[in-house]
């Protein structure tokens, strides 16, 4: 079974279309019928994320995917990533994924990840609408444009793209319960394994260019940060 764990704080208004994308990429046929398990972790939401997964179980359910969601009051991204990895593998999951609430997948990104027939697979990631944004869009498009590496080869870290085979997930330690820099801290970790790892562009995903980033450090805030620094002519690499 592949697992797929996505982590929420309030994110009612994105999660639904996060849900939607990750159904095709569930339903996808060169998976050949391989059962797919996705799991909402809430952490501390006081919206209608709930209510969310519970409206998209149906049409999951009708199309044979498993779609379930629990309750985690963390406030860190680190504890509720390694709380859908426990779950995920106590189902039985030998593979696992790993996307965010802003963020919507591609039909082919659970197959992309399987395809590159490696223990770790650190994907990229894209922005579709630089619009949150305002009038300063177009200059922080330019900088992601010039500086970010949206290629096979990369070495960008994001946990909006990731996947891990459950062994060598387990033998690195899992996710670290930290507020942030979580999936950067489990590559080090399946570093020091010998895990062996695709940085790849195949598996395509597109994440919120949002200003109310919810985690300090993470993608959403690094893009605030760089607005900052642009604002003063102090260019930095955007993403990890």
């Amino acid at each position: 079974m592949i697992g797929v764990a996505v982590p929420a704080h309030d994110e009612e208004a994105s999660l639904g279309a996060c849900l939607a994308a990750l159904l095709l990429a569930a339903r996808n046929p060169v998976l050949g019928g391989e059962a797919v398990a996705v799991l909402v972790v809430l952490d501390a939401c006081g919206d209608g994320s709930r209510a969310v997964v519970r409206r998209s179980q149906p049409s999951f359910a009708a199309a044979g995917v498993a779609l379930d969601c629990i309750e985690v009051d963390e406030r860190r991204v680190g504890a509720a990533r390694a709380a859908g990895a426990r779950r995920l593998l106590a189902l039985g999951a030998r593979w696992l994924a790993f996307t965010d609430a802003d963020t919507r997948v591609s039909p082919q990104w659970l197959a992309a990840q399987l395809a590159l027939d490696a223990d770790v697979v650190c994907g990229s990631v894209a922005v579709d609408d630089w619009s949150p944004h305002a009038e300063r869009a177009d200059a922080l498009r330019e900088h992601f444009a010039c500086n970010y590496q949206d290629r096979d080869g990369h070495r960008h870290i994001h946990g909006a793209n990731m996947g891990v085979s459950a062994a060598a997930y387990l033998a690195a330690g899992g996710f670290e319960a930290v507020p942030c820099h979580e999936d950067v801290l489990l590559v080090r970790a399946l570093e020091r394994t010998g895990a062996r790892f695709a940085w790849s562009a195949q598996p395509r995903v597109f994440t919120s260019a949002r200003t109310d980033a919810r985690a300090r450090g993470g993608f959403g805030d690094t893009l605030l940060r760089v607005l900052d620094e642009t604002q003063s002519e102090q260019l930095i690499p955007v993403g990890a």
